[in-house]
């Protein structure tokens, strides 16, 4: 990416690690000023390892969101991240996130034996977060939550709560219980995201109609506004790269 020259890195994770790791990245503001963003809901959970001149490196862990986010990229500051799929709560970073809906909270600065060093390549980042990860793979998952999260994510969040439990043989009051004690959110506002997200590329390229089993048009710019703050056709245009998960996603 190269917007205002921000800088923009991305790359997915091994294999091994899909259950739980969706992706890594990185912003780098090289600019003497600051640059104001939105962050739009997109069901992830974040983990940023930041710093920049006037900032100390630090770690902060970033629940789900459900709103757009007015957000700053301070000047200078380079952000390493890792973007997690919400099994990692429960299986590596074991704590509960419900507290961090639409919140965030600081780490020890020492988590995962990462330090200001580690933000100098993006690369060996990537190797150290996966070595890291990797030794912290639990040796039995519930097969009804991975394959609970494997239907939601392969649908788009497009699957209904009833087919979903059906397909994972878990009633739908035990799985909004453990949605809502686990992340804060019930399954069907997480799957809302999902499919809120899954529409990013359509309407960057200017298709401004459903794609993405939303009832019908009024339907869709009613959940657009609801995720994003504005319509889908103020959303394509996306004004001074302000909606940053659009600004970074590949052009096509």
């Amino acid at each position: 990416m190269d917007s205002n020259d921000i800088e923009y890195k991305f790359a997915k994770p091994d294999k091994l690690l899909a259950d739980f790791v969706e992706s890594f990245w990185m912003l780098h503001n090289p600019n003497d000023s600051d640059k104001q963003v939105v962050i739009l809901p997109d069901g992830r959970i974040d983990v940023f390892f930041s710093q920049s001149t006037t900032e100390p490196f630090h770690i902060t862990l970033l629940g789900i969101g459900t709103n757009p986010e007015q957000s700053t990229i301070k000047a200078n500051r380079t952000t390493f991240a890792i973007s997690f799929k919400p099994l990692v709560t429960e299986y590596i970073l074991q704590q509960n996130i419900s507290k961090l809906l639409n919140k965030g909270k600081n780490l020890p600065d020492n988590f995962w034996s990462f330090n200001s060093l580690d933000l100098l390549d993006f690369e060996l980042f990537c190797k150290k977060a996966t070595q890291q990860i990797k030794s912290l793979l639990p040796s039995v998952i519930d097969t009804r939550k991975q394959k609970l999260f494997e239907l939601i994510y392969n649908s788009n969040g497009s699957m209904t709560v009833a087919e979903l439990s059906e397909k994972v043989f878990w009633s739908s009051r035990q799985i909004n219980r453990y949605f809502n004690q686990q992340y804060g959110i019930p399954l069907k506002a997480y799957c809302n995201i999902l499919r809120f997200r899954a529409s990013f590329q359509h309407i960057k390229e200017g298709k401004l109609f459903p794609e993405q089993n939303f009832s019908d048009q009024a339907h869709f710019i009613k959940e657009v506004k609801k995720m994003a703050g504005v319509n889908p056709k103020q959303l394509t245009k996306n004004q001074n790269d302000r909606f940053i998960q659009f600004t970074t996603l590949p052009k096509k």
